[in-house]
Parts: structure tokens; C-alpha cells; sequence
């Protein structure tokens, strides 16, 4: 596990009107294709609030991925005209190119030209293939997942967030991506940090509101 910068978490205790801090420290993991970027619970910046970001690719020129716990309100047969039926729900990827569909599947063996991005857990892939194995009723709608839009960051634009302390990094897991309520994925991913950054779930959003 790579070491790329120390992270802290600031724990605010509140006895008898005073306010007191604590400060943890723990070495976060570089970000890398299959690396989770769990948004700090002070950042505010509308597109990331409360977010956790899939990176699919990390390289020295850019970065991109897709947001996990975001749903928007449109169901996937009422963005893709040939899936009528296909009342699935699809995922806000991020601000980049929201008139793009992209996807997350577990199906490497079924899907031609999917990209590994970590344990069961590939991206992309041949999409007339994609809908054709979903008509046939050949994959489970649980072990896919659907995107509008993605997030990316230009050159060096990751590195400087990090360095402002904008995302806690984890290594993604299959029921991360998958299987946990969109709902749930910003806390549960916090949870496998560590039990000292379970407090952040209780977090509010504006710090001067606690």
C-alpha cells in the first residue's frame, strides 16, 4: 500500500458548552484505478457533496471516474431509446459530458473490450452487446450499474485536492460498488477506514452549525 500523504481527522467534542479538538492521523492510499475518493464531510462544492467516486483511470496527464451515490430521477429506458422496459436506475457519474452514458459490470467474460478497474469490478465494454445480453435476460441487473455524465480532473488537479484534504482514499470493493444502498455508501466506506472515522458520519455539513 502506497503512501502518498498523512490525512487527519478532526474530532470536535462538545462538554459543558466548551468545544474541544482532536486530531487523528492516518496515511491515505495514492489514487489509482480502483481507488475510492470518499469526499470529506466539509467539502461543499455541489457535485462532490457527501460523494464517493469509483477512479477508473489515474494517469500523470488526468484522472477520471464516475460518482456512486448519486441518482438521478430519470430511469435508464427513459434516456436510452432501444432499453423500453428497462426501468433501471441510473447514476449521476459527475458533471463531464452528462449527455454520455457509461457503465460498471461484473460480466469481463460477456462484454467484449471491458476495462478491469479492480476485483470484479470492470467498466465499460461493447454496449449493443450489453443490451442484447439484457433482453436475453443473461445477467443479473444487481451486478451492473449505469452512468450519465463521469468526473474528471486535468493535470495535477487530483494531486492538489488531495493536498487540500478534499478526499480520504480506500480501495473499492465489489459490494461497495454494487451491493450497498447508494444511500449507505458514503458512511459504509468511511466505516472500512477504521473506527475512528466513523464520527465523520455524524458530521454536519457546515461545521459552524454543531
Amino acid at each position: 500500500m502506497t503512501v502518498v500523504n498523512w490525512h487527519y481527522l478532526i474530532n470536535i467534542i462538545h462538554v459543558n458548552g466548551f468545544s474541544a479538538i482532536k486530531y487523528y492521523f492516518r496515511n491515505m492510499i495514492e489514487p489509482a484505478a480502483g481507488i475510492l475518493l470518499i469526499a470529506d464531510p466539509f467539502l461543499k462544492d455541489p457535485n462532490f457533496l457527501r460523494t464517493v467516486v469509483l477512479l477508473c483511470e489515474h494517469q500523470e496527464q488526468g484522472s477520471f471516474g464516475f460518482v456512486l451515490n448519486k441518482q438521478v430521477e430519470h430511469t435508464l429506458d427513459e434516456l436510452v431509446s432501444d432499453m423500453e422496459g428497462f426501468n433501471l436506475p441510473v447514476y449521476y457519474g459527475g458533471p463531464v459530458q452528462m449527455d454520455t452514458i457509461h457503465f460498471l459490470h461484473q460480466y469481463p467474460d460477456l462484454i467484449p473490450d471491458s476495462v478491469k478497474v479492480g476485483n470484479d469490478i470492470y467498466w465499460g465494454g461493447n454496449f449493443e452487446t450489453l443490451t442484447a445480453l439484457m433482453k436475453n435476460n443473461s445477467i443479473d441487473h444487481d451486478r451492473i450499474k449505469f452512468f450519465i455524465g463521469y468526473s474528471g480532473w486535468g493535470h495535477g488537479q487530483l494531486h492538489d485536492e488531495m493536498e487540500e484534504k478534499s478526499w480520504l482514499t480506500v480501495k473499492a470493493t465489489r459490494g461497495l460498488v454494487f451491493n450497498v444502498s447508494y444511500a449507505e455508501i458514503w458512511k459504509n466506506s468511511l466505516k472500512t477506514l477504521g473506527g475512528e472515522y466513523e464520527v465523520m458520519i455524524n458530521y454536519p455539513i457546515d461545521p459552524q452549525l454543531n
